[in-house]
Parts: C-alpha cells; structure tokens; sequence
C-alpha cells in the first residue's frame, strides 16, 4: 500500500528518549495484542485510533507535550491571540442573535483558545452561560484547567468538562479547531476493476502494510459517492486516499445535540473535486513529530501526531442529512478578515514598534496563502439562526462543495 520506510525514516527523525520509546513499546504491545485477536491484522482506521486514543498509552491519551514550540505542531490558537479574538466576536453575534446561550469546545489542547474566546467576549460584554469543554484525554484536560485556572481565574467557575457530548438541547456555539484531521480514517487502493483497503499487519520488523478486501460495506458506499462526482480517469490503478467514516458520526451527534445555534469547524482541507484529484495519488495522510513532518503512520506508535486532510463537502453532506444549515465556507484568511482581524490590528500603536511587528508577524502566519490562511478552511453549520455570520461576508465559497 505504502512503502515500509522504518528504519531510514526513523534514523531522519530526532531521537526519542529512553522514557519515549519504553511508552511507544508498550503501545505497541497493546497493539499486538489487538492485532493477535483480529487475526493478524488490523484495519488503518483501527491502528490509527490506537495509535492516537489507546487509554493512558496513545499520542492525545498521554502525557507528552505535542502542541507549542516544545511539541510536534503549532495551532493558529498558539501562534496569536488574534484567532481566538476574530473567533470570538462570531461567537458574540451568534449568542446576541439567540438571546444567550453556550459555547461547546471540542478538543480544547492547551486551553488557550478557550482563554483568549472568554476574555474577548468579557470584554464584548457578551460571555457565555457556560463555557463547556469536551476532552478525553486526562493529561490534556489537567493542562486546560491549569492553564484556564491562570489565565481567566474571574470565569472559571463558568468553565465545565464534559466526559460525552450532550445528547440534546444544547442552544449556542460549537467550536471544533483542528479536531476532524486527527479523526481515524480508512486507507483504500484503487485498482483496475475494484477497490482495496489498507491494512496494518506485523512482522519480526515491525508494523507493515497488508492489503485485503474493504472492511465495512459503508466503506463501500462512501467510494460509490465520490465515485459518482469525480472524473474515472481520476482513480488510476494505484491511487491510494483516505475516507473518514467517523466524521460521519460526528456530524450526526452535533445534528442531534443542537437546538439552536452554530457549529464552527477550523481544519485544513479541500472540498472533494479539489481532495480527490488527479495528482493526489498517494492521499494526504500525514505524520507530525517534534516539528518534522513524514509520511509514514507505522513508525513511532503513539509519539507522534497522525492526521489527513478534510473532505469539507462529505462533511457538508452529512450535516444536511443531518437537517443543519450550511451558513458558510471560505479561508481561515477570509474568515479572520470577515470577523474583524484588521480592525484588531488597527486598535495596535505602530510606534510600540517590536509588539507591533510581532502582531504583524502573527497575521501574516494566520492569512497568507503560503502560511495557514488558503489552507485551513472555516465551515459553518447550523439550525434556527437567522443572521448572516460575519465571517463568510468578504468570501462565501458553499457553491464549490
């Protein structure tokens, strides 16, 4: 399926410390466990969520640092404030136009976003009722608090953990940053007269490739979908991509739980005519570990971050069968622009020279196309909202899902 780069690629990476690789050994064993049960093998999808979730043992699950300079990536959150700013005063206009309401961060890794989101609505006049927090990982849950408990000591008692997503109800903001990309996905090969999946197998070596028929028959059904809207000629013998069946069910449960409000999800991707093209033969899984970036999810078990880009239209899809309105989709950049970044960055001094070009420096990171302003995408969904977001004012591109 994909070349076993082990041994090569791993002697290109930082060297992991004696305490690291013991923890990745005993992931690996809990995985061989796994894979010894399901007849050798395991399905990427599967690997994947081990790999990322295992309790106690998986890359979000333990202790490591993963986000911020000292981690694996930096989030838009991490890099300024002002993302968390411009997010907040869509925030603002969605609880005003509701009559008050709540906000439900997924995934909240540090707790910055969550900070920065309830300082700038302290200072709009404009916080929520209750500032939820779904997180399953304890470490990262623990780091939040603390961070939180620091940072907005005057509304942590406004700031409540989740262990589930509520089951209905729920009536104002949902945020999920950088939450889909890190969502298990399946790996499939597209051949001359029928489709195969990835799968993870082992040997005295390590984790290795194994292919085999698909797993679940709505694996299957998901291929026919796209296959129905994008070109044959596309899926050429060896194309290999991802389908993300869990962002389905994800979609769902935000359908079910929303009475009223808006959910805004931040990742990077592309609608499906731009993920399933014809040069993006080998999909766009990818690995992140300490600040390098590689294409191999076999190496490294539960030390480094796994994640694929977003199909933002499936996405889309599944929110309208889920009965949810699409209010929007455009850039990270269009998005920031539309809720106010530059009027931010108009309250600055540009005599206080070094704080003004550091804040410059941030906006150019945020929106450039070359940094993270084409490639992250902002997409909107939601149910009895009547007022257009400020965000997809400048640039609405729901016509290219």
């Amino acid at each position: 399926m994909r070349k076993n780069l082990n041994t090569p690629l791993v002697d290109t990476l930082p060297p992991a410390s004696s305490e690291a690789q013991a923890h990745s050994e005993k992931l690996k064993e809990a995985i061989h466990q796994e894979m010894t049960s399901a007849n050798g093998m395991l399905t990427f999808a599967r690997f994947m969520e081990l790999a990322l979730y295992a309790p106690g043992l998986g890359y979000y699950s333990a202790g490591a640092r993963k986000f911020g300079e000292e981690g694996d990536f930096v989030t838009a959150p991490e890099i300024s404030p002002l993302f968390s700013r411009c997010l907040a005063r869509q925030c603002q206009a969605v609880l005003q136009s509701i009559g008050h309401g709540d906000i439900l961060e997924f995934g909240a890794g540090t707790g910055t976003m969550a900070s920065d989101v309830l300082l700038e609505l302290e200072q709009l006049g404009t916080l929520p009722g209750n500032y939820f927090i779904l997180e399953l990982s304890p470490d990262l849950r623990q780091r939040q608090q603390e961070t939180l408990r620091r940072r907005v000591p005057q509304l942590f008692d406004c700031i409540q953990w989740l262990d589930a997503m509520p089951l209905s109800g729920f009536k104002g903001v949902v945020l999920a940053n950088e939450v889909v990309d890190a969502m298990p996905v399946h790996l499939v090969r597209f051949e001359e007269q029928s489709v195969r999946e990835a799968f993870v197998s082992e040997n005295k070596q390590g984790f290795i490739w194994q292919e085999g028929p698909l797993s679940t028959p709505e694996l299957q059904q998901r291929i026919e979908a796209v296959q129905q809207n994008i070109s044959k000629e596309t899926f050429c013998p060896g194309y290999t991509t991802e389908i993300n069946l869990a962002q389905s069910g994800w979609i769902s449960s935000i359908g079910s739980m929303l009475e009223q409000g808006v959910a805004l999800i931040i990742d990077y991707g592309f609608p499906e005519h731009e993920y399933y093209h014809e040069e993006r033969t080998m999909g766009t899984l990818m690995c992140h570990y300490r600040h390098h970036a590689h294409p191999d999810p076999l190496i490294l078990p539960g030390l480094q971050d796994i994640t694929s880009h977003v199909d933002f239209t499936a996405l889309a899809t599944t929110a309208v069968e889920a009965g949810l309105d699409v209010m929007g989709y455009t850039s990270q950049a269009q998005f920031l622009l539309g809720c106010g970044i530059g009027e931010i960055i108009a309250e600055a001094d540009p005599e206080d020279t070094r704080p003004y070009l550091e804040l410059t420096q941030q906006v150019k990171k945020l929106t450039l196309p070359s940094e993270m302003g084409e490639l992250f995408k902002v997409i909107a969904f939601g149910r009895e909202v009547d007022i257009p977001l400020n965000g997809f004012m400048m640039q609405d591109r729901r016509h290219a899902l």
